[in-house]
């Protein structure tokens, strides 16, 4: 036999905790709702006051209204309608141009009396003075211009007088170089013509020869050569009449028949 048959131990009621919790649960409705019925009604009630008055008594019923009789209506007489209207064609008139303004006549202008100027002594005067002051300046202006050209005239005839002083004395010194050197040469026997030879001669401002450079062969070797011996024998060379025309390197021409 088993231990619960034998009642040893005693038997677990398995709806009892269920039905202990329902019971809980309503217990603690039940405290709420008499708590919060019990909040509600801490408040005062409010007063009503109500005087008792005696009830008026009904109003009389109205008369009763008796309404007339409406008299017939007459029958209406039929309408008599117009003949419709008919309306005229409106034709478009064209409209007449209406005429242009006749122009107004311009007023005759006449012609004012032509009135001469009196004569303005002053203003005479004042213009001749004008006229006078610059006709003074044209002169004047003439004048200079006149004597500007002169002066240049003049500068040019001095420039021109002084080359042409310039290169005759240069050529008068040249030509006695070429007279000294003449009087030195030694000229071969078989020259034929005139034939020329120039050279570049370098001297010192004493006249003296440093050295001499054939430009332009005659076509002669043995002419060109007694040139240079002339020109070497003929150093030191003569010296200008004036310092202004000595020249360190001169070009210097030969030709046997020159004088």
């Amino acid at each position: 036999m088993s231990t619960t048959a034998l009642g040893l131990f005693p038997r677990q009621e398995h709806a009892l905790g269920r039905s202990f919790v329902l019971s809980a649960v309503v217990h603690i409705g039940l405290v709420l709702v008499l708590l919060l019925g019990v909040r509600w009604q801490s408040h005062a009630p409010a007063t009503v006051i109500v005087d008792l008055v005696e009830a008026l008594p009904p109003p009389p019923p109205p008369a009763p209204v008796v309404e007339p009789k409406p008299a017939p209506k007459p029958e209406p007489e039929p309408e008599v309608k117009p003949p419709p209207r008919v309306e005229k064609p409106q034709i478009a008139v064209p409209d007449k141009p209406k005429p242009k303004p006749e122009p107004k006549p311009k007023p005759e202008v006449k012609p004012k009396p032509e009135t001469k100027p009196k004569p303005d002594p002053e203003f005479k005067k004042r213009l001749q003075e004008q006229v006078a002051q610059e006709q003074k300046a044209l002169d004047q202006q003439r004048q200079e211009r006149e004597l500007r050209e002169l002066i240049a005239k003049q500068q040019a005839d001095t420039a021109r007088q002084a080359a042409a002083a310039r290169s005759k004395a240069l050529n008068e010194y040249i030509a006695r170089i070429q007279a000294k050197v003449r009087s030195s040469w030694i000229l071969p026997a078989d020259i034929q013509g005139n034939p020329e030879a120039i050279f570049d001669v370098v001297q010192l401002p004493t006249g003296e020869v440093l050295s001499i450079r054939l430009v332009k062969s005659s076509g002669n070797a043995a002419y060109d050569a007694a040139v240079e011996r002339a020109i070497l024998k003929s150093s030191p060379l003569p010296l200008p009449a004036s310092r202004e025309l000595f020249s360190r390197e001169l070009k210097l021409t030969f030709r046997p028949q020159d004088k």
